[in-house]
């Protein structure tokens, strides 16, 4: 067993005595990630021979001062007054609360399982890779796990090693969840042959930038990060603290991405979050709360509407930079709606070179139902011809059967379409069975300009002996049912 292994199992066997007073999961992995800051904030002091960059008072060594109420009237006050900090130690604690009511939980946390590792010894990788588990296991608890915020780990791998980001360029994920795309494209570039001393700070600092909505997550991708050697350590972070503009260095941003433009950069990897509609839950004149479809309207987008995916779509064309490159998880709909999303591929085509389009399986997402693609363009310059050649589509889910359990989406399941890819020289390609290209007077023949195309025939309906296994459809059936609950639920929103 590996040293993150185990690393995960100790912090995880602890979850387990905490679920008993109701915490879940996630909270569990919040509270660890507040003690692990202090504790790891603490051990740099030490190494250094300089004083904490937490405040005296409510620092670590605070925490093991007290026990009983104390404790936890004390941690409660860590919490809040950490909240209000500037930099890397204001975005871990913003809006941070105690979750664990039992002040003899807490101190033996403290105590048995988090003081007694010296977390500033493990290297980057077992600290991190032990994160990410903790992360991962968040991740498969259906009920109130953040299975939304976790891109399969082997999809995340392949759609960086074809889109191959370089060490002066700068990358963004909108919709940053857990900082998956972001530690990928840096854990890319940090094996490149011969990066200078130069090059290797500015990746730790000023090349990954995420944008998060949810205050809890954007933690969570910040803790990630900073285990992996990414963004403010504690000392920068105190630096930043220091700073009234210390908050532009931290690699994450608590703020709506979609509100308008965060920057421009060479390079956008996202999985924009799933749910079609974007709402607000407004009082009416009766007193009954109801939602109500939240239109973003913004000069730089082609169209106005309320769907959360095709508006990341335009908003991630209006981020990068002239010939800036973008690799997009989207559902199907994004393809084929017409109206607004209509507009918007018409625009899409003409305004940047469309190029790729990765049909994915279903039974990968943690979002039950979920049939999605991966959208890979680059944005250009203006001009009186389209840029949109020639757009090949990949189909990774015609006759694929994948489970998040008993078969799960691996790296090697990519390797065919990387080679088709062919990231080096990505203008000569050959088509294959999976792999077909279509002009972009194909693409304008077709109704609404739908790009939800396929030509694979299922085997499944050719032949009963190449029925995948009776679990595999049962769960295809629910995933489908799934699907069209949420648009039928959509629909009734809509309607009221």
């Amino acid at each position: 067993m590996s040293s993150s292994t185990q690393l995960v199992q100790k912090l995880w066997n602890y979850c387990s005595i905490l679920r008993d007073d109701g915490l879940s999961y996630g909270d569990y992995v919040e509270q660890l990630t507040y003690l692990l800051f202090l504790k790891m904030a603490e051990e740099q002091a030490q190494l250094r021979g300089k004083p904490s960059q937490v405040p005296k008072g409510f620092d670590w060594p605070s925490l093991l001062a007290k026990d009983g109420d104390e404790l936890e009237t004390h941690y409660r006050h860590v919490l809040e007054s950490l909240g209000k900090q500037k930099g890397m130690l204001g975005l871990i604690f913003r809006k941070a609360q105690n979750k664990i009511q039992d002040p003899a939980k807490l101190r033996r946390l403290i105590v048995d399982l988090i003081d007694k590792e010296q977390w500033s010894s493990l290297s980057a990788d077992v600290k991190g890779d032990a994160y990410e588990g903790l992360l991962q296991k968040n991740a498969e608890d259906v009920k109130g796990g953040a299975g939304q915020y976790f891109t399969p780990r082997a999809l995340i791998a392949a759609m960086v090693e074809v889109m191959s980001p370089q060490p002066s360029q700068t990358i963004c994920d909108p919709a940053c969840g857990t900082g998956g795309f972001l530690l990928a494209a840096h854990d890319y570039i940090a094996k490149t042959p011969g990066l200078d001393k130069e090059q290797k700070k500015r990746l730790r600092s000023g090349t990954l930038h995420g944008v998060e909505l949810v205050d809890s997550v954007a933690r969570l991708c910040a803790m990630n990060l900073l285990l992996h050697g990414i963004g403010s350590s504690a000392e920068a972070s105190a630096k930043a603290g220091a700073k009234e503009d210390g908050d532009d260095d931290l690699p994450v941003t608590v703020r709506d991405a979609l509100a308008g433009k965060h920057g421009e950069f060479d390079m956008v990897l996202a999985n924009p979050p799933f749910g079609k509609k974007s709402s607000v839950t407004i009082v009416n004149e009766a007193g009954d709360q109801q939602k109500e479809s939240l239109v973003i309207n913004r000069d730089d987008f082609w169209a106005s509407t309320s769907n959360k995916q095709l508006n990341f779509l335009q908003h991630i064309f209006t981020i990068l930079k002239q010939h800036g490159r973008a690799a997009v998880v989207l559902p199907d709909n994004v393809l084929f709606e017409g109206g607004a999303g209509e507009t918007i591929r018409r625009e899409l085509l003409k305004q940047a070179d469309v190029h790729t389009l990765l049909r994915l399986p279903t039974g990968i997402f943690y979002a039950q139902g979920v049939k999605a693609n991966v959208l890979f363009f680059d944005r250009k310059p203006a001009q009186e011809k389209p840029w949109t050649e020639k757009l090949w589509i990949y189909d990774l889910r015609t006759n694929k059967h994948f489970t998040l359990k008993e078969n799960t989406l691996k790296r090697s399941d990519l390797d065919d379409f990387v080679a088709c890819y062919n990231p080096k020289n990505r203008h000569h390609r050959k088509e294959s069975d999976r792999f077909k290209s279509f002009t972009y007077e194909d693409l304008l023949k077709r109704d609404k300009v739908n790009l939800d195309i396929f030509w694979l025939k299922d085997e499944a309906l050719e032949e009963s002996a190449n029925l995948p296994a009776p679990e595999i459809i049962a769960q295809e059936i629910a995933d489908d049912l799934e699907a069209a609950l949420e648009q039928f639920n959509t629909i009734a929103e809509d309607l009221k």
